[in-house]
């Protein structure tokens, strides 16, 4: 996915850098160029970072370093919503649950994601659709998580 993630931004014409960030900052985007901090040691981290930052690219504007001013948190839910959808698609869970993953682990590890993001993911889609979302037979359940095939 990471590298599905860096022909995305090769595309839209958007720079990806690796670069030395201050603090616990892991990435960053400004005017056309995203920045990965040196110190992300995993493809998967790498990975929901990137993604966060595309998400910036697709959804913010202007400078919102200022987390104290209400419309950049909202931008900033705006960005992370997007990457949750770009790497976590609803289906996406599904597929994990076939394929025999039962618990946050072992799906982080299938998807090739982080476990704080895929326990993000599931905040960020309880807050959209409630504690579950019906797909075809299946119900993902978000507040427990879990899957549920429903056989007719």
């Amino acid at each position: 996915m990471y590298e599905e993630l860096l022909r995305e931004a090769e595309r839209e014409g958007v720079e990806v850098i690796s670069w030395s960030l201050k603090g616990n900052t892991k990435g960053a985007y400004y005017n056309g160029v995203i920045a990965l901090g040196k110190n992300i040691t995993t493809t998967a981290e790498k990975t929901c970072v990137l993604a966060e930052e595309l998400g910036h690219y697709y959804t913010s504007c202007g400078d919102i370093i200022d987390t104290s001013i209400t419309a950049n948190r909202k931008q900033e839910v705006k960005a992370r919503r997007w990457a949750v959808k770009r790497l976590l698609p609803i289906c996406k869970i599904i597929q994990a649950h076939k394929a025999g993953c039962r618990n946050f682990y072992e799906v982080a590890e299938y998807l090739g994601i982080t476990e704080e993001f895929l326990r993000h993911s599931f905040k960020v889609y309880n807050s959209i659709y409630g504690n579950f979302k019906e797909c075809g037979r299946y119900v993902v359940y978000f507040d427990p998580p879990g899957v549920l095939e429903v056989r007719t």
